[in-house]
């Protein structure tokens, strides 16, 4: 059975079809104030988004915008998006007018002040959300009503929730939980699939990495970015775990 951890006291957690009322405005005084002051770690679906946005290569996005990080303690890298040095760590791409990228920014950042985790269990994923109310943030007073999932169809969550949970069969994979941990090779190639799409879809076309017998290499090299994500975790989790 799967414990909730205690939250803090301006986080509580929320049911499926609870309600609650919020709305992000941009007459709000608040407004873009959630922009900075963060760390905003980028999932790899939020990379492949932000990269389009930003009319850049997977790599060159990577080398612009992308920290990575990888503690003593961390199975898996972490990638954090690049704040500004303009005193109050915002976001690279705020601007007084909101989110530049608003179309294809994080997820996140659409969540907001939500919060959703899924807890792999024998059964399946288990799907929970909280809600975050901060000092700063206004939208509270306004009195939109939503629920969890009234609130994630209206940000347009479901790509972005559907590529979280791809990635839970990683990062809660069994074996992660009995020790296992990456070599460097691994942490290359977890990065190079994940997150840097058009060098793995290059190195595919050069024959470089090792696919099984039954995969084409030119079918795969001609899929959408999407469909090579998902291709690229199914990937990870074979060659880390052999399933």
């Amino acid at each position: 059975m799967h414990t909730q951890p205690k939250l803090p006291p301006n986080v509580q957690q929320l049911g499926t079809d609870e309600s609650f009322l919020f709305d992000c405005l941009t007459a709000n005084s608040c407004f873009t104030t959630c922009c900075r002051q963060l760390e905003l770690a980028l999932s790899p679906y939020d990379v492949l988004r932000l990269r389009r946005a930003a009319g850049l290569s997977s790599g060159q996005f990577l080398d612009t915008y992308v920290i990575i990080e990888m503690g003593d303690e961390d199975v898996f890298p972490r990638c954090y998006l690049t704040m500004i040095d303009d005193g109050r760590e915002s976001c690279v791409f705020v601007t007084s007018d909101g989110c530049s990228v608003y179309e294809h920014r994080p997820g996140a950042c659409r969540t907001y002040p939500m919060g959703r985790a899924v807890v792999k269990q024998a059964d399946g994923l288990s799907e929970f959300f909280v809600l975050l109310k901060e000092d700063h943030c206004h939208g509270f007073i306004n009195d939109a009503r939503q629920t969890p999932q009234t609130y994630l169809k209206s940000q347009g969550l479901e790509p972005y929730n559907r590529f979280t949970d791809m990635m839970a069969e990683i990062i809660q994979h069994e074996q992660v939980r009995q020790g296992f941990t990456l070599n460097k090779k691994q942490v290359e190639l977890y990065l190079l699939a994940l997150y840097n799409l058009d060098t793995f879809r290059d190195r595919i076309r050069l024959g470089e990495l090792k696919l099984s017998g039954s995969e084409d290499a030119d079918n795969i090299c001609t899929l959408s970015d999407e469909d090579l994500l998902q291709y690229g975790i199914n990937w990870i989790k074979s060659l880390f775990f052999g399933n």
